[in-house]
């Protein structure tokens, strides 16, 4: 996973990150051995684990040098979380499904990470009693850029989030100067959507 990731993915702290994490423990055991095949695979709850690529795509985005806090909007099974955990100093990640927040959290305890902050998603996108954060990473695709993420991130961060319609978005880098957004587009992508006032209502 890790060579074929290398032709496109030129940070080697998300390649050496990557590397470290038994992406087969973020799986159901009964698709465990398509855990490092490049496409996405069900965890439970209508939601997915992304595939290896986007994952390193969005992460390498995030340009993390080791000394920020990061937000994650999406917990889902925890793989995500754990790459962020490795190369940032803290990470907050929100998840609004009880069921996968509780047995993510259970899997990153045991696999020692000490730096991860978890909670059950409230009314408001994101966990705006942290903010601000010098990184902001959403596995869900929102229909526009939610201002209340924008409100939560630094002057100079950045932002990877998914954004177009609910089947078919563009990833999307924003970084924050001074009050204004630069957006650049890395491309098309497809997630779950991201649920919430500022986004989408359940279907």
């Amino acid at each position: 996973m890790i060579a074929q990731l290398s032709a496109n993915i030129k940070d080697r702290r998300v390649l050496d990150v990557m590397s470290r994490i038994p992406r087969e423990k973020f799986v159901p055991p009964d698709i465990r051995e398509q855990a490092y095949n490049d496409n996405p695979l069900p965890i439970g709850k209508e939601q997915t684990i992304s595939q290896p690529y986007i994952i390193a795509l969005m992460t390498e985005a995030l340009e993390l040098k080791g000394h920020e806090k990061v937000l994650e909007i999406g917990t889902g099974s925890g793989y995500q979380t754990a790459i962020l955990a490795g190369l940032a100093k803290t990470v907050v990640t929100v998840e609004r499904v009880p069921e996968l927040a509780e047995s993510a959290v259970k899997l990153l305890n045991a696999l020692g990470y000490k730096n991860i902050e978890a909670h059950l998603a409230g009314e408001t996108l994101g966990w705006p009693q942290d903010a601000p954060y010098d990184a902001i990473m959403v596995t869900a695709g929102a229909p526009d850029i939610p201002d209340e993420l924008l409100a939560q991130l630094a002057d100079g961060g950045r932002m990877i989030i998914p954004v177009g319609p609910r089947y078919a978005q563009e990833l999307c880098k924003v970084i924050k100067r001074r009050g204004g957004v630069n957006i650049q587009n890395l491309g098309g992508c497809r997630f779950v959507s991201l649920i919430g006032k500022a986004a989408w209502q359940k279907e």
